[in-house]
């Protein structure tokens, strides 16, 4: 998944997905924290590679994801291009009305348009592209 996306989040918590987005997710989404500050958005099949990998670690270290797996919600996409972000997970990355909505890979992320602003500023430079590419191999 790729590309950035300024939506609101609406009275009752609903969140217009982008139609580019959508296509990557399917009509059903779940929805998680991130070990940033933002939601994780992942389609059924990108949610299940994951659960694999936690299903195949041994209880000892998979009980680590315990508040993870607490805090998802599973979402279906409505006719209008919706989902509803849960509130006690708004709660906790603090989304307010205005989110960007990010493409990253296998999933999108959920920001707050402030917080992902900063972010941006900051880590936007040709040496931090750089840094990651290098990272990377590439």
């Amino acid at each position: 998944m790729t590309g950035e996306y300024s939506h609101s989040i609406d009275a009752k918590g609903r969140l217009f997905i982008p139609a580019k987005l959508r296509e990557e997710l399917g009509e059903v989404c779940y929805v998680t924290l991130s070990i940033d500050h933002c939601l994780s958005v992942y389609s059924t099949s990108s949610w299940e590679a994951f659960c694999a990998k936690v299903d195949a670690k041994p209880l000892a270290e998979s009980r680590r994801m315990r508040m993870l797996f607490a805090n998802t919600a599973k979402c279906d996409i409505d006719a209008q291009g919706r989902v509803l972000v849960p509130q006690k997970l708004r709660d906790l990355i603090g989304l307010k009305k205005n989110v960007m909505i990010i493409g990253f890979s296998n999933h999108a992320e959920i920001w707050d348009s402030e917080e992902y602003a900063a972010m941006e500023a900051e880590l936007l430079t040709p040496e931090n592209i750089s840094a990651g590419l290098a990272e990377l191999g590439l």
